[in-house]
């Protein structure tokens, strides 16, 4: 069920891709196929990984923690040089190479991941924050998402810490030290939000779209529209009105938009069906787990595809605001489908030794 769950968002995400894009594929590019083209070539090379990591045993991933975590913090520094940094729309997110681009933060998830469940269960070692590996875990944190804050991506670092949290959650910390990070989590985040003023402006446009509905509410109203357009059923496949340049990131951010215009409320709760089935299942995973390696790892990764799920879906329903992040395993993008469904292949492995 959860692997067949992962492939379905897959197939879906495919022809919404399609079905998004191609208007301004052909307005752009002259071919209705290019971001199509892409995108399952990603996906083929992801489904690739995917299958070989199910069949790789996930404790030899211990092995790769180290390295993973260093790895992501030195590509996370290179962003910001110039001629290898690529600086899109005022954020340095990218790193060229040849004709691919790299997105580190997409790789820093995973690294994370595989750190802090690595140092988190290893036998014989007390769960507190002044004492490692609880500290070194939090060190890393820090620095990595200090680096994601200054690209800037405030979004993925929030998904970023979700992460962390989910983990020394599932490694047993004590729940007065978890209230202690968590309360200590939230007023930075709240602080670093307010902090710079394009951040407080897209939460002032989210508490109030219709007060710049030209600028900043722009994007929240006409993804209401689309969405209110889609009804019950949908206006059909290939029809929504929205990709017509009405709706920015119609293929990416707000795929799911489209998702809800041309297949109606029933499509979109298969969507979040789908989603649900992925939480439940992997967190079941994560308690069955042969080890604690193994239910730190799952539980990771679970939370990493739910959250990010759960705040882009959010800002796309005008609940949140936006972040820019993208819909795991549905939106446009190399990097974010290929390192998802690398992660997936770990968590399909860890449900396999689990039965």
């Amino acid at each position: 069920m959860l692997g067949a769950a992962g492939i379905a968002l897959c197939m879906i995400g495919i022809l919404m891709v399609f079905s998004a894009s191609s208007v301004s594929d052909l307005q752009t590019y002259d071919s209705a196929w290019h971001h199509i083209r892409r995108q399952v070539v990603w996906f083929l090379l992801g489904l690739g990984a995917c299958i070989v990591l199910i069949r790789i045993d996930y404790h030899r991933l211990r092995s790769l923690s180290m390295v993973s975590a260093w790895a992501s913090g030195g590509l996370l520094l290179l962003v910001f040089i110039p001629d290898i940094g690529i600086k899109v729309g005022g954020a340095s997110r990218w790193i060229g190479v040849g004709p691919l681009t790299i997105q580190p933060s997409e790789i820093a998830k995973l690294a994370i991941i595989l750190f802090s469940a690595d140092l988190l269960s290893r036998k014989g070692q007390e769960l507190a924050i002044t004492k490692n590996p609880l500290k070194r875990v939090l060190l890393v944190t820090i620095g990595l998402s200090a680096l994601l804050l200054l690209e800037p991506d405030y979004g993925t670092t929030l998904i970023f810490l979700s992460i962390v949290g989910a983990v020394i959650i599932f490694a047993g910390t004590q729940m007065r030290k978890v209230m202690q990070l968590i309360g200590v989590g939230l007023f930075g985040a709240a602080l670093v939000g307010m902090a710079a003023s394009y951040r407080r402006a897209r939460l002032f446009g989210f508490l109030n779209p219709w007060e710049d509905t030209q600028d900043l509410g722009w994007q929240t109203i006409q993804s209401g529209a689309a969405i209110a357009n889609g009804g019950i059923s949908g206006v059909g496949l290939g029809e929504s009105r929205a990709k017509w340049g009405w709706l920015p990131e119609a293929h990416t951010d707000f795929i799911y938009a489209i998702i809800s215009e041309e297949m109606g409320f029933i499509g979109s709760l298969i969507v979040i069906a789908l989603y649900m089935i992925i939480g439940f299942t992997g967190l079941y995973t994560a308690l069955k787990a042969p080890d604690v390696f193994g239910r730190l790892l799952a539980a990771g990764i679970t939370i990493w595809i739910m959250s990010q799920a759960f705040v882009n879906i959010a800002a796309v329903l005008g609940l949140f605001p936006i972040t820019g992040i993208t819909l795991p395993f549905l939106s446009f993008g190399g990097n974010s489908l290929l390192w998802t469904l690398l992660a997936y292949g770990i968590l399909l492995n860890i449900a396999r030794q689990s039965t």
